[in-house]
């Protein structure tokens, strides 16, 4: 039976751990875009100011910032979980992401039922550097408690769902693997030289790139370490921004590349510039399903990249001699080397991982899940 709440349109909260421009910011931006502008979202960032993922949201979508809601980061007391749980219930749908946002979590689950609050479900994307090999005993714990009144715990990689179900202890029915997608399509567009704001790329130039946040689990002075063995035509481009652009820029300096490094800052709509690439590269110490390796697929690039998370089932076979034991900076810096020196592997390889690309990691199947997921925790059929 159809209630007068539900003719209502949906209302999404969406409590982001940050919503800097990185891989879950930009995909929960796709799906808001998606789901069109009947949807209501409101979006709260643990960190504050950062919303630079607001950027890749459409103008028409239906998107709020309420500047007064409960801070998501502190001691987790009662009264504070309180003060979270009740600006919850007007809404048809919580959701949380990433550890940032578990104090959220936490408070859905001890006031849930007192309250009356919607469903809620969790995305975990991956960890900082403080987690990236071992998760702490104490958030561990924490997670198994928070997360008992969940509907849902959305992870993207098969490491993740491991976790979820072994660390964290969390029920089978309620972990649910969506690997992410995108337009596929869009990336298959040859770049025009000045498309990437601040850069441009000259006819004599090869360039690799990488597209990540300026944060120490990405590792990124260690990919201009694994550069500095490329010849001088080679330039090394990083679009993103964060607080580690002084380390990067440091090495750069003390490998003498200054000159072939740039940091034009973070850029949208990764499909505009991409494809200027002929290398795509990662350094990271801890990755779970990077949306930035699928774009370099499907863009038909090459992928240079530590074995973490699931990078190396991810790419093509031909692509596999390139994934090196996590943070082997030599092995990076000759799997570069490798593709640098042979323009034909880098064509072969591109190729390989473009098809492969197209044909498992298309977003509409992954809009299609989370639109179906959303609907199901609702009861209700409203996300189109």
């Amino acid at each position: 039976m159809t209630t007068a709440k539900d003719a209502l349109p949906p209302r999404l909260l969406h409590l982001q751990s940050t919503f800097d421009a990185g891989g879950k910011e930009l995909r929960c931006a796709r799906l808001i875009n998606a789901f069109g502008p009947k949807v209501q979202h409101s979006i709260v960032s643990a960190v504050e100011g950062a919303y630079g993922a607001s950027s890749a949201i459409a103008r028409g979508a239906n998107v709020t910032y309420p500047k007064d809601f409960p801070s998501l980061q502190g001691r987790p007391t009662l009264g504070r979980l309180q003060s979270i749980a009740k600006r919850m219930a007007a809404h048809s749908l919580v959701l949380t992401y990433n550890w940032g946002a578990m104090d959220a979590v936490m408070a859905h689950t001890l006031f849930k039922d007192a309250l009356g609050l919607p469903p809620l479900i969790h995305h975990e994307d991956g960890f900082g550097e403080d987690e990236a090999v071992k998760r702490k005993w104490l958030r561990t714990w924490y997670r198994r408690i928070a997360l008992g009144k969940s509907n849902g715990l959305v992870v993207p990689s098969e490491t993740l769902e491991e976790i979820a179900l072994e660390e964290w202890q969390q029920p089978i029915g309620r972990v649910k693997r969506i690997p992410n997608g995108i337009d596929t399509k869009a990336f298959g567009k040859k770049p025009k030289p000045d498309a990437l704001r601040g850069v441009v790329k000259h006819r004599d130039e090869f360039w690799v790139g990488t597209l990540a946040g300026l944060r120490a689990v990405k590792n990124l002075p260690a990919l201009v370490r694994a550069f500095a063995k490329l010849p001088e035509p080679w330039q090394l481009v990083i679009v993103g921004d964060g607080p580690e652009e002084r380390a990067i820029r440091a090495e750069a300096e003390a490998q003498n590349i200054s000159h072939r490094v740039h940091l034009p800052g973070f850029a949208p709509d990764p499909a505009r510039y991409v494809g200027l690439f002929d290398i795509f590269a990662l350094s990271s110490d801890s990755e779970q399903f990077p949306i930035s390796v699928v774009e370099a697929m499907a863009a038909g690039l090459p992928v240079a990249a530590p074995a973490v998370g699931d990078i190396a089932d991810m790419v093509s076979a031909e692509n596999q001699p390139f994934i090196v034991p996590p943070g082997d900076v030599a092995a990076l810096g000759d799997a570069l080397q490798a593709l640098a020196t042979d323009a034909k592997s880098r064509q072969v390889v591109g190729a390989a991982n473009r098809e492969r690309a197209r044909a498992n990691y298309d977003e509409k199947q992954m809009i299609a899940t989370y639109r179906r997921l959303y609907s199901s925790a609702m009861g209700r059929d409203g996300l189109t």
